[in-house]
């Protein structure tokens, strides 16, 4: 899905961008070339990531605690939220840059998938392991206390893994091919 993303550039894009090279590796523009992954990139790439599940974590809890639905049910809503604002702001935002609603679709789940799950795993890992987390009301400290800690655990985890993806021309290097 990536190369139809790329029919939608035009040559004068190539140009200005060093030419048909940089996107031969997948590597991005701006110099997000692969073996290139800076922390901040990927610090950037996780806050974004993290922007998402939160997002849809928050939502999740918030619906399911309002349903008075059980730990399980609420959190696996939380986690399909997570996803779906996670690839929601990607989507978004590479479907502003020109690419079509199929291409957007596919670069959002290559850019986006591997650190989200990341995310989900750890964040809702720790919330398992906080005594009284899972217990905890909307309007307990220990609930936004643990949640935070959560997400603070999930980024510094997930950020290594963003910039080991980027290095390698994946993940939000994607991305960053339509960032003109």
């Amino acid at each position: 899905m990536q190369h139809e993303a790329h029919a939608h550039h035009q040559h004068s894009d190539h140009i200005a961008h060093g030419g048909h090279e940089a996107h031969a590796g997948h590597g991005g523009h701006d110099g997000h070339t692969p073996g290139k992954a800076s922390w901040a990139m990927a610090a950037k790439a996780t806050l974004h990531c993290l922007t998402g599940c939160a997002i849809g974590e928050v939502l999740g809890m918030v619906i399911g605690t309002s349903l008075g639905w059980g730990n399980a049910p609420t959190m696996v809503l939380a986690i399909v939220l997570a996803f779906f604002f996670g690839y929601s702001l990607t989507f978004w935002a590479v479907v502003r840059a020109g690419l079509t609603l199929k291409a957007a679709v596919g670069v959002a789940l290559a850019a986006d998938t591997l650190s989200i799950t990341v995310m989900e795993v750890v964040d809702n890992g720790v919330l398992l392991l906080v005594p009284g987390a899972m217990d905890a009301h909307l309007t307990d400290a220990l609930f936004w206390g643990a949640l935070a800690f959560a997400f603070l655990v999930a980024f510094v985890i997930t950020t290594p893994v963003n910039k080991w993806m980027i290095g390698r021309g994946k993940g939000h290097a994607v991305v960053h091919q339509y960032h003109h």
